[in-house]
């Protein structure tokens, strides 16, 4: 097939058009393409006065492929060449790897080892999507809290509840296999080809749950309810684990374990620590969650195409280095979407974002974070991180009211430092509720010093950022692991058998990264196995 790229459509104009546009490229007739295939679709809003989709697409003609691309000499005409991911068989034994969590990290180990044929065990704390979003449902109208299955544990991960991002900075062969497997699982098939792919909440929870019928079809099992408690260790190496199950904790023998536990396992991270597992403290980030109109992001994106319907909600990035060495920047944007509780403690507040499929909610929410180092934790142990997460989640909760509300402040009054007494015209998403006040008594001043200057700044990349109705509900304290959990070029842990997995071990930063890894620590489990004869 020939690849064509940097062919341009605007808004409104059918994606029908290609085949004329590839025809005239190549300069053969119409009649003459004979299939084509959409590979990458990606919107260039930077001039706003000529917005454009641009296209990258995969053509066959009737004749001549090869002679016609060298004749025509033009270097975004080329033969396509695309990389093709394959699995191993392999020998199942009677002993079977056992994979620790069923997030995206999990969940994609998983399944590259039952395609293999390895018939993996997954162990998850949470329970099924189903479940998991009656629990959640509950947690957002009630502010009743289940601290073993809630937006950060249970099938699918912290990723089923969020935009379902599916972009990632990652340049990995392995990106597109996963793709294809979310739309065989009921994706939308856009994601195959979109520059910024997104699923959805609502689509995310019926696809984790299609993966992972087709991991039972292929002899694997995945055990809901079971937490893993503690490594059975015998001269440095894994022999089983500690499993916790309706109350009663039992042995699991097993030599292989995929470490996928996402986050927010902070129990697991201090068991891990105590038995030796080697760690350190990383880089992570803190801030809060920003609401805007919908509509105010895609006037400032858009300009007077915003109006027409042609376009999609609009998204942003944002990032800023300020002269003080600081630095903050926007993650994980959710055009049309809502702030969402996202706690797994007990007397915490975390906030965290999502949207749906349609994204058509009336506000866009993102993160507004503060990059943070080691040596700025109040407490320098290889769990800093992690206990200043905690300390302040639960001032938040407190200044909530105690009933999981959040810690809110129009965008005006944060940029005074005065309390919130009223809201304007943006009403926040996030539920059960928010509680106004000023953010400077919630959030350290390593924060609120770098937010302060931040905000205008972005203002200038992103007119209307710093609109005085805005809202900041506080905190985003989620955004990556405070941890990594240190592994060697086989992807094993200094214990042998162990392989730290994913966003939780530190090696990922969304859901499409962490599938990547998961995938890796696969591979690296299939390494040990004979390959079928």
């Amino acid at each position: 097939m020939i690849r064509i790229r940097d062919l341009t459509l605007r808004p409104g104009e059918s994606q029908s058009r290609l085949a004329d546009l590839c025809a005239r490229v190549l300069r053969v007739a119409p009649e003459e393409i004979s299939y084509l295939v959409i590979k990458k679709r990606s919107l260039d809003a930077r001039k706003k006065q000529d917005i454009r989709w641009n296209y990258t697409v995969d053509v066959s003609v009737r004749h001549g492929a090869e002679k016609l691309v060298r004749r025509l000499k033009n270097s975004k005409i080329t033969m396509a060449e695309d990389y093709v991911y394959t699995i191993p068989q392999c020998v199942p034994t009677p002993e079977r790897p056992v994979v620790v969590g069923f997030g995206p990290g999990g969940m994609f180990a998983a399944l590259v080892l039952a395609e293999a044929g390895l018939r993996p065990i997954v162990l998850e704390r949470g329970f099924d999507a189903a479940t998991r979003h009656r629990l959640v449902e509950t947690f957002w109208q009630s502010g009743a809290l289940d601290p073993m299955c809630n937006v950060q544990f249970g099938e699918g991960g912290a990723g089923t509840f969020s935009d379902g991002k599916l972009n990632t900075g990652t340049k990995n062969e392995r990106c597109q296999w996963v793709l294809e497997q979310f739309v065989a699982a009921g994706a939308n098939p856009e994601i195959l080809y979109d520059a910024k792919p997104h699923v959805g909440t609502d689509i995310l929870l019926t696809v984790v749950q299609a993966i992972r019928q087709r991991i039972l079809d292929l002899g694997g099992e995945v055990r809901f309810g079971h937490q893993m408690t503690e490594l059975c260790l015998k001269a440095g190496a894994v022999i089983g684990l500690q499993i916790l199950c309706n109350g009663k904790i039992s042995p699991l023998p097993c030599s292989q374990v995929i470490l996928a536990i996402g986050h927010s396992a902070r129990d697991t991270f201090e068991a891990l620590l105590a038995q030796g597992v080697p760690m350190e403290p990383k880089p992570f980030s803190m801030g809060v969650r920003v609401e805007h109109p919908q509509a105010l992001i895609d006037r400032s994106q858009y300009g007077s195409l915003a109006e027409t319907g042609l376009l999609p909600p609009a998204d942003y990035k944002l990032n800023v280095h300020l002269d003080d060495g600081t630095s903050a920047y926007t993650f994980c944007m959710c055009p049309g979407g809502a702030v969402v509780a996202a706690a797994s403690e007990a007397g915490g507040v975390v906030t965290n974002g999502m949207s749906n499929a349609a994204r058509d909610g009336a506000n866009a929410n993102a993160a507004l974070l503060v990059t943070l180092q080691p040596e700025d934790f109040p407490d320098r142990s290889t769990l800093g991180g992690m206990y200043w997460q905690r300390q302040l989640e639960q001032q938040a909760f407190a200044a909530g009211g105690g009933n999981y509300h959040a810690p809110a402040q129009r965008m005006e009054d944060f940029l005074a430092r005065r309390p919130s007494t009223a809201l304007g015209t943006v009403v926040p998403s996030y539920r059960p509720g928010v509680t106004l006040c000023d953010l400077h008594d919630v959030l350290p001043p390593r924060l609120t010093r770098v937010l302060e200057q931040a905000i205008p700044a972005l203002d200038k990349k992103l007119h209307g950022y710093n609109l005085p109705d805005a809202v900041l509900t506080a905190p985003e304290t989620r955004s990556s692991s405070p941890v990594r959990i240190l592994r060697g070029a086989d992807l094993q842990s200094a214990v042998r058998g162990l392989y730290p997995c994913g966003e939780g071990a530190g090696y990922a930063g969304g859901i499409m990264s962490a599938a990547v890894d998961g995938m890796r620590c696969a591979e690296a489990v299939l390494a040990m196995h004979s390959p079928q004869e």
